[in-house]
């Protein structure tokens, strides 16, 4: 027979809510509207056996009394009329009223609140394009830099690498430029080789989706990744493994062909890779100042002073409205005819606040200053600025101080020193006949009849000022002159002071020159590299300028690309069109050069093969390994390839002396391969004081 349902095991907080339902129970059953007799039948069971079955908790649900006996109760025998319900009732339908004196809050349903789950790679995604956005609005690397650094996240990297370079394939030829220079900026300080790496090669898979939007992402891309192995920040290796992991028959295979046949491949592909997006991420001064000459030609032609405003405000370069207000003036100057409409412009665009009063200022000072040289080509010129310099006061907008100011300067200019201000002049000539003969030495010659070596650092200024306002090729040839002034006419301290008077001015520089910034912090970085300036010196040049400067930033970019990976690399190709070639490079022709000529070339051959090199500022180095070269061969015949360098003024003394000293600096480690070097090296420097090579310092 069955046992009855056992009750389980059940703690005492429990046995008393089980009693107190069970009296529950029994009063139910007892009450008027309840059954007075238990249904026995529904106890047993009809199948076989005949005994009690016990109660199931299907149908009508019974309990045992504390009596033994079973009674039939309402579902789980709580809920009648007029009671609160059973305390543990259980029932899903039940409902928990909260006036119920014995209501506890703990068995309220937990309720589950909706959240947005973050995801960062998510929060990463929209910050970097924040991040990018700014960088092409503002061209500011180090913002750029700091912005990512702030971020965190290194372990994504690659994503940023990817939307660079994929929102930068949508845009002009300026915002790829930049993309390319951020990259570099940020190869190994930042972003890994390994995460740049991953950034290409998800571009590469991603390419088919990109074409959609871009008719020529293919060339694009495959320019960008030509860009990023020229610059050094991707090795030639990824095309190779990028090969095995894309199908042929897709575009990422059609950009790494390009990548291999078009650019790579081409004769100077470094140099024409670097400028087929222009060169530069800044519009140059030249184009500036062309595009207001011809705005305000159609303006004098059109008389629309709104379109000309609007164009005006289109250049984007409120930094260098100066310019629109001279050339406005000396149009005026040149067209009579023109000067009330040009005098309405000025007007107009003083009074919208799109020209500011420092600028307006700015703009008739540097008329002021170049009145002499206009009056060549306008001899009424100077009458007419006297007689519109009133009237713009008169009309206010031009501020009064401007006379003030005026007169101040002339005053000052009338005091000044009458040496320097010649030495200006004539170190001006000097620089542009350089410019023009690409002639070091007969420079030097110059610089040294003038017998004016207080003024060098001023000779410093002069010259980086005038290369920056020039092409590449100007830039390449001063850092050049740079590294033969150090080594033969100019001492450290001279170059020091030239760069702090360079960067104390580097505010009023930016208003003629758009990129001076970047541009000074590039002469400062070669200076280091071509061994001008030594790194401490940056410190030392730090020091002397204001803090949060404009200059002390130009130092802190310069010392970020002195320690990029690759630096002497870089900077040494960092104005394009130079001589391109790296230190090891160059150490690499020299020792070839020397080993040809030592086995028997020809002395002609070997003098033309040094010259080619273009780096005469490393001749030293030449002179160096010779000497070393002789004492290894026990060949002689080395220094008669000096001596015909000497007579033919390609290597200087300067850079003679400074190869012999570099040998007695190492002189202990050369004698562990060569134990006769003390010997030797004696009578080299014996046969060079004999012939003349050295300073008498040495």
């Amino acid at each position: 027979m069955a046992s009855p349902r056992k009750e389980g095991f059940l703690t005492e907080e429990q046995r008393e809510a089980l009693k107190f339902a069970a009296s529950n129970a029994d009063a139910i059953s007892s009450s008027p509207r309840s059954p007075n007799k238990l249904v026995l039948p529904e106890l047993y069971s009809k199948g076989g056996g005949g005994g009690p079955r016990s109660p199931t908790t299907s149908g009508r649900r019974v309990r045992r009394s504390h009596s033994g006996k079973f009674v039939r109760v309402k579902k789980d025998g709580a809920g009648g009329k007029g009671t609160w319900g059973k305390l543990m009732d259980t029932d899903p339908g039940s409902r928990i009223d909260r006036n119920d004196p014995n209501y506890d809050s703990g068995e309220e349903p937990y309720e589950l609140v909706g959240a947005t789950i973050s995801n960062p790679i998510d929060e990463y995604k929209k910050s970097i394009v924040t991040i990018i956005e700014e960088y092409f609005s503002t061209g500011d690397v180090v913002l750029a830099a700091t912005d990512l650094r702030d971020l965190g996240s290194a372990e994504y990297h690659h994503l940023f690498a990817k939307k660079l370079v994929s929102m930068a394939m949508d845009r002009h030829d300026k915002e790829k430029e930049m993309a390319s220079v951020l990259l570099s900026a940020l190869y190994v300080d930042l972003i890994s080789s390994s995460e740049i790496s991953r950034g290409f090669s998800m571009l590469l898979e991603s390419v088919d989706d990109l074409a959609l939007d871009i008719i020529d992402a293919v060339d694009v891309l495959a320019l960008f990744i030509a860009r990023a192995i020229v610059d050094d920040i991707l090795p030639p290796a990824f095309l190779t493994k990028a090969k095995r992991t894309i199908s042929e028959v897709s575009k990422g295979f059609q950009v790494i062909e390009t990548v291999e046949k078009s650019y790579l491949s081409a004769p100077h592909h470094a140099e024409l890779v670097e400028r087929r997006w222009g060169g530069t991420i800044h519009i140059t001064v030249e184009e500036v100042k062309k595009k207001i000459t011809d705005l305000l030609r159609e303006y004098i032609e059109s008389g629309d002073t709104l379109e000309a405003c609007r164009c005006i405000r289109e250049l984007g370069v409120s930094f260098f409205h100066h310019e629109v207000v001279k050339r406005a003036l000396t149009l005026a100057m040149e067209i009579p005819t023109s000067e009330p409409l040009i005098l309405k412009l000025l007007k107009e665009a003083a009074e919208e606040c799109l020209i500011s009063s420092s600028q307006m200022i700015k703009g008739f000072s540097r008329l002021a200053d170049s009145l002499d040289d206009l009056s060549l080509d306008i001899p009424t010129a100077k009458s007419l600025f006297q007689m519109i310099v009133p009237k713009a006061i008169a009309d206010g907008w031009l501020d009064p101080s401007f006379l003030k100011s005026n007169d101040t300067d002339q005053g000052h200019n009338d005091d000044g020193d009458e040496k320097l201000r010649k030495y200006k002049e004539e170190a001006s000539t000097i620089i542009q006949e350089y410019f023009l003969s690409d002639d070091i030495p007969e420079l030097i010659r110059s610089l040294e009849e003038l017998a004016a070596p207080e003024y060098n650092p001023v000779f410093i200024k002069k010259l980086v000022t005038l290369a920056m306002d020039r092409k590449n090729r100007e830039k390449e040839m001063v850092s050049v002159l740079l590294s033969a002034l150090a080594m033969e006419l100019f001492s450290s301290d001279d170059i020091v002071n030239g760069f702090i008077m360079l960067l104390l001015s580097a505010e009023d520089t930016a208003l003629d020159i758009l990129d001076a910034s970047n541009e000074l912090g590039l002469f400062l970085a070669r200076a280091v590299i071509d061994d001008v300036l030594a790194p401490l010196n940056l410190d030392e040049i730090c020091k002397k300028l204001p803090h949060n400067s404009s200059g002390s930033e130009t130092v802190r970019m310069a010392r970020s690309l002195v320690s990029a990976r690759h630096a002497g690399e870089r900077l040494l190709r960092c104005w394009g069109g130079g001589t391109g070639w790296a230190v090891e490079d160059a150490k690499d022709k020299i020792i070839k050069l020397l080993e040809e000529y030592e086995s028997g070339g020809d002395i002609g051959e070997a003098c033309q093969c040094i010259r080619d090199i273009g780096m005469p500022f490393f001749n030293h180095e030449v002179v160096k390994k010779a000497l070393v070269m002789a004492m290894e061969k026990k060949n002689d015949r080395l220094l008669g390839l000096l001596q015909e360098c000497f007579s033919e003024g390609l290597i200087t003394i300067h850079q003679m002396t400074k190869g012999f000293s570099r040998v007695t600096d190492g002189l202990d480690d050369i004698a562990l391969d060569i134990p006769n070097a003390d010997e030797k090296f004696k009578a080299y420097v014996d046969h060079a004081r004999k012939h003349g090579w050295l300073l008498t310092s040495f």
